[in-house]
């Protein structure tokens, strides 16, 4: 399997991705923001962490500007699977391929803790190989990770099962970090393969570093 993984200036958990999906057998790329096209042979495309353009003007706004978007919007749009993780949630909101914005934190602070997530929606890709209900312990690490939508919006993810992750503690009660709508913490689109969460799962792959419960999360991708 080969995942293809975005680079911009600012981005700091490229290698951190790519170490977690060689882990796990995939082979991997980095390119960078100014290529005008994907490899052929992209069977995942990872929007990795960071600080894309130092998040100026909002997180995400700048890059999505970026040589390589149309590229990425056009993979998305054919089907191909997109996974964006915190600053890369944060870019394929403000490049329209997931609904919903992400703002500061409600407590205007930087957050960086393991914090408890519960699976809500395992009909997809992605969590296909986690039970409904499961809590997963991952590192989450934002200033701007607090989920926003409309409630027309939110009541759509719901109908539509694209709900994906939820904030809560270690028993599965909603503990909500940094003040997004229904605690969430990641969702996905319509189509279900373009996938954005806050969490950090690439940071949670040996138990020896606090949590290996992102293996289960990224494995879902490996057919």
């Amino acid at each position: 399997m080969k995942v293809t993984i975005l680079q911009f200036p600012g981005t700091n958990c490229e290698y951190d991705t790519q170490h977690a999906f060689e882990n796990l057998g995939a082979d991997t790329q980095i390119i960078w923001h100014k290529e005008e096209s994907l490899p052929q042979d992209t069977d995942l495309l990872v929007v990795a962490g960071g600080f894309s353009y130092g998040d100026y003007l909002r997180s995400g706004a700048i890059a999505k500007f970026s040589p390589v978007m149309k590229a990425v919007v056009s993979y998305a749009n054919n089907g191909g699977k997109v996974l964006g993780i915190c600053n890369g949630f944060q870019v394929l909101t403000e490049a329209g391929l997931l609904p919903g914005a992400l703002k500061r934190n409600d407590n205007l602070h930087f957050i960086s803790k393991h914090h408890h997530l519960k699976v809500i929606n395992n009909d997809n890709t992605f969590l296909e190989k986690l039970a409904n209900g499961t809590i997963v312990n991952i590192p989450i690490a934002h200033h701007d990770g607090n989920y926003f939508i409309d409630s027309d919006g939110l009541k759509d993810l719901k109908e539509n099962n694209q709900i994906l992750l939820q904030y809560t503690d270690k028993n599965g009660e909603i503990q909500n970090p940094n003040g997004s709508v229904a605690s969430i913490a990641g969702i996905c689109n319509k189509e279900k393969n373009v996938f954005g969460l806050m969490p950090h799962p690439e940071r949670a792959m040996e138990s020896i570093l606090g949590s290996d419960d992102g293996v289960a999360m990224l494995q879902g991708f490996l057919k």
